[in-house]
């Protein structure tokens, strides 16, 4: 193999049984060092597979031996979809919500109450069922990195036991104890907070990476959201911020202000939010806006301005927002296709902000790409490029998954 398609470590003791991807007609690398265009494209191509991490990628034709051989039969591979943004540790329906919202009645945060009320009264094995089996429909769709958040306990142990699941499934776990203020609190909503930054953050803290907050009319005013981020900054754990999603607000000059990784939603944004974020964007802790397109899909509200942000120089992302009330898709390429269609996005910024976008608001370097050394994520597509993901939208396209070297669902190897 030709040196710069090498591993970072160059001639090193193999990490594992190798396997080589071979017959892909369009290999999106979101790498420009190793393809055409700032996708980083290669045609013709092929890419080897060692242990957990890519290994080798290249023209077909100059493939090395392997262990073993998968036939890609022509199909598109794109790296492994990365959601950023879930909420996956629930229990319960909202069926009744959602039917009565297409008949009118308007969305609103206070719907998040009946699930905690069911999820406080299900067992961890209940949770725990729920969540492999929305992580499996992921993988089935190309997803290869979830992130997924607490928030429907609104107890210090019912918010612990839900992260205790995740932490022990997922890498990306987020502590969103400010949700909503919990029912108990409802007339005093500075004393939950003081719950939130105290014993439940104490006890939640050992089990998470991020810390978020709903700043959102009916859930946590600019304050109380900033007393939260900072006293889960103070324990470790990187903000994240539900930001303008209602309507205008403070949420994206807070997570800005306070270095979050990402502000999601971003509906409802001011040209000072835009700046912010563009701003951002160049800064050693940059805020990446997250867009969550299928929450408005769902509630029949307006799309975020993606052309806005990007124009602008921002960094946006693409995720589900995956969870009972508001977004209940676990597609990554609906949410690609939708924000092709409604967005403004062309289909390589959708893809981009769907894979390296999604790594980028979880600052990961080793997923979201296909270069040598990165994680060994990917999804192979019956079709001849990935623009078809939002050309076709609806149809199952992913035939196969490898997630960290594994396959992980589709046809067997051989």
């Amino acid at each position: 193999m030709s040196d710069t398609h090498r591993t970072a470590t160059g001639n090193r003791a193999p990490a594992g049984p190798t396997t080589l991807v071979t017959n892909i007609s369009h290999l999106t690398t979101n790498d420009p060092s190793h393809g055409t265009g700032p996708l980083g494209t290669l045609r013709d191509a092929a890419l080897v597979i060692e242990g957990d991490r890519i290994a080798w990628i290249g023209e077909s034709s100059r493939a090395p031996a392997t262990d073993s051989h998968h036939d890609a039969g022509g199909c598109a591979v794109v790296p492994g979809f990365v959601d950023s943004h879930s909420h996956l540790l629930f229990a319960g329906d909202r069926t009744e919500e959602f039917n009565a919202r297409m008949t009118g009645r308007p969305y609103s945060a206070g719907g998040i109450r009946t699930t905690v009320a069911a999820t406080r009264a299900a067992t961890d094995e209940e949770l725990a069922a729920t969540l492999d089996r929305h992580l499996a429909e992921m993988v089935r769709q190309g997803t290869t990195t979830t992130e997924t958040k607490s928030g429907y306990g609104l107890t210090a142990d019912d918010e612990a036991r839900a992260l205790r699941v995740a932490a022990s499934r997922t890498d990306e776990v987020t502590y969103l104890g400010a949700h909503i203020v919990a029912p108990e609190y409802a007339d005093d909503p500075d004393g939950y907070v003081a719950l939130v930054t105290g014993p439940m953050l104490d006890a939640c803290a050992p089990h998470a990476r991020w810390i978020d907050a709903f700043c959102e009319r009916g859930a946590f005013d600019g304050d109380r959201t900033r007393a939260v981020l900072e006293a889960g900054r103070a324990k470790g754990l990187t903000p994240r911020v539900h930001a303008n999603q209602l309507g205008p607000g403070p949420g994206v000059r807070i997570a800005v202000d306070l270095a979050a990784a990402s502000a999601d939603h971003c509906t409802h944004l001011t040209d000072a939010d835009v700046d912010a974020l563009a701003q951002s964007a160049t800064a050693p802790e940059p805020t990446v806006a997250t867009l969550l397109p299928g929450c408005e899909f769902s509630t029949r509200s307006p799309y975020p301005d993606a052309r806005r942000l990007l124009d602008a120089g921002a960094t946006v992302a693409l995720s589900t927002d995956c969870n009972p009330g508001s977004s209940f898709t676990s597609s990554m390429p609906f949410c690609i296709a939708v924000a092709v269609r409604e967005m403004g996005m062309t289909p390589d910024e959708a893809l981009w902000a769907a894979t390296a976008g999604g790594a980028a608001a979880l600052r990961r370097t080793d997923i979201g790409t296909l270069r040598p050394g990165a994680r060994a994520d990917l999804a192979l597509l019956d079709a001849p490029s990935p623009v078809h993901l939002a050309y076709r939208p609806g149809v199952p396209l992913v035939t196969d998954v490898w997630q960290a070297g594994r396959h992980a669902w589709g046809r067997p190897t051989g």
